[in-house]
């Protein structure tokens, strides 16, 4: 029963996922929990294959327009891995109506982060009527000290220094952990903390996310493996769905207004995170 409702749920998953990238998978744990009928932790697996899939084909784009800063990427990365172990391991330990309650909060996290920027995607330019400020943001950056072309890497050179060292290993173990603990990517985490602590450009950092994110999704996978706590029956139809789903949410995305799209969305996200949190905390009263 659970194989047969995978595949619809994937589709449905993977075309939010490619109509509105980052966030779109959010709503697989609780979608797999009360809809296939698998457990949270179950849930968060599942959830964790299509994060990891999806980050490494996403890759491609980014790296042919030269917006994957690799080095500093695998850096954060590799910053993140102890968040993930642990995050893992609180995953196994944790009572399953607490971690669905946890995701509820998550939820209306990742909710705020994608309604600020819908909202900024639809504020207008404050220099309206100058043709030149409809050129992107991530345009070279030809200030002094700064190479053009470079897109912020000379700003990174120039703000290597223990503060901005804390940060990076910081947001990667905050990373970490909510990649291993709930099965997420915590993009709405890694860009801001690429483009405030690193001085990345907003495409290098979309671009660099993923990286991290593979990175976080392959360990956090790994100790499930050793578990044994993956249900290929579940896993395999869901992601073959959501793979074909973000192809059509890709398509939808190119003939709609995105603002628009992520509002929808952030009312739904809204709604399931307050069933779920209900329906948690009612199970733990």
């Amino acid at each position: 029963m659970r194989a047969l409702l995978a595949s619809p749920l994937g589709l449905l998953i993977g075309i939010s996922l490619g109509a509105l990238g980052g966030g779109g998978s959010i709503l697989a744990v609780p979608a797999l929990v009360y809809a296939a009928g698998q457990s949270p932790k179950q849930a968060t697996t599942t959830s964790l294959v299509l994060v990891a899939l999806t980050a490494l084909i996403g890759i491609a784009p980014h790296w042919r327009a030269g917006r994957v800063r690799f080095v500093a990427g695998t850096i954060f990365g590799l910053a993140g891995i102890g968040g993930s172990l642990l995050g893992s391991h609180w995953n196994k330990a944790a009572d399953p109506d607490v971690l669905l309650l946890a995701f509820s909060g998550l939820m209306l996290v990742a909710a705020y982060a994608m309604w600020r920027r819908a909202s900024k995607a639809t504020t207008p330019s404050t220099s309206a009527g100058n043709p030149s400020d409809d050129t992107p943001d991530d345009t070279p950056d030809d200030t002094p000290g700064t190479a053009p072309g470079a897109g912020g890497a000379a700003v990174t050179a120039r703000h290597i220094d223990p503060g901005t060292i804390v940060k990076v290993v910081v947001a990667g173990t905050v990373v970490g952990l909510l990649t291993g603990f709930f099965g997420v990517g915590g993009g709405f985490v890694i860009v801001p903390a690429l483009v405030l602590a690193l001085g990345f450009t907003m495409a290098e950092a979309v671009g660099t996310s993923l990286l991290v994110i593979t990175i976080n999704s392959v360990v956090a996978l790994s100790t499930r493996l050793q578990a044994g706590s993956i249900e290929w029956g579940t896993v395999i139809p869901f992601t073959i769905a959501s793979m074909i789903g973000v192809v059509i949410g890709s398509r939808l995305a190119s003939t709609r207004d995105s603002s628009s799209l992520q509002r929808w969305f952030v009312g739904l996200l809204v709604v399931v995170a307050v069933y779920t949190a209900v329906r948690s905390a009612l199970a733990l009263s």
